[in-house]
């Protein structure tokens, strides 16, 4: 039995009608699961960056249990523990946990709210900071913690988005991430060096390099960039507040 041109039409319409409703529905039951899922991950980033185990455990509980202080840092070097901000009608209060980096770094330097969390590892006092740059194909992020002299790597993650795998993809990869644990971000005269990512590898007693990723340069350089200039904003609060920068 043929079908008639309208019917055809409307039965296509209600599928799609009827598609997208599901669709919708299943987003919206899903939203909170998402976030939850994002922040879990947040969270995860940044106890590996103190060596913290996080796999089958409750995360948001290792997170409370070794994250002490979690505050807000201007390019002074000014220290909050929250921020309120605008948009349109709308008054939300930030924690440093809900900044969206993103946003800060699409704004100048001199207005950056930028996050700091304050670890308590072993006795030790460890600060993390929250990283972001651009590698070849798209955003590269990740952390790094620092141990009480604000200078001594105590550890990194690195995550991208589109890097090329075997190649730039290899920043999150563990033989990347482990050369950075004991290098410098200051010189013995306490002068800013970061740490630089170096194509054809870093001499053994160079504190402040590590070596690049073999055929990724761009995305090595990318890491290079992203240190130096997220690092840039917390400079102010380092150098006051630092014990012994050796």
């Amino acid at each position: 039995m043929e079908r008639s041109n309208t019917y055809v039409f409307i039965y296509a319409i209600a599928l799609v009608v009827i598609v997208a409703a599901v669709l919708s529905f299943t987003a919206h039951t899903l939203k909170d699961r998402q976030i939850a899922n994002v922040k879990n991950e947040k969270r995860e980033n940044i106890l590996a960056t103190i060596n913290i185990p996080y796999e089958g455990k409750d995360v948001q509980k290792l997170f409370d249990t070794y994250i002490t202080e979690s505050f807000i840092i201007n390019v002074r070097g000014d220290v909050e523990p929250y921020i309120t901000v605008q948009d349109g009608k709308t008054t939300d209060t930030l924690t440093a946990f809900e900044i969206d980096l993103k946003k800060e770094y699409a704004r100048p330097l001199e207005v950056r709210n930028l996050p700091l969390f304050k670890a308590s590892v072993d006795k030790k006092t460890i600060y993390i900071i929250p990283l972001r740059g651009k590698g070849l194909w798209g955003p590269i992020w990740g952390y790094i913690s620092l141990e009480e002299d604000f200078s001594t790597v105590y550890g990194v993650v690195f995550d991208h988005k589109s890097e090329t795998p075997g190649l730039g993809a290899e920043i999150n990869s563990d033989g990347f991430m482990e050369q950075f644990n004991g290098k410098k971000i200051f010189d013995k005269t306490g002068d800013f060096t970061s740490i630089e990512v170096i194509k054809g590898g870093a001499k053994p007693d160079n504190l402040h390099g590590v070596d690049a990723i073999s055929g990724g340069t761009i995305t090595s350089n990318g890491v290079t960039a992203m240190l130096e200039n997220s690092l840039q904003g917390y400079l102010s609060f380092f150098k006051s507040n630092k014990n012994n920068i050796q």
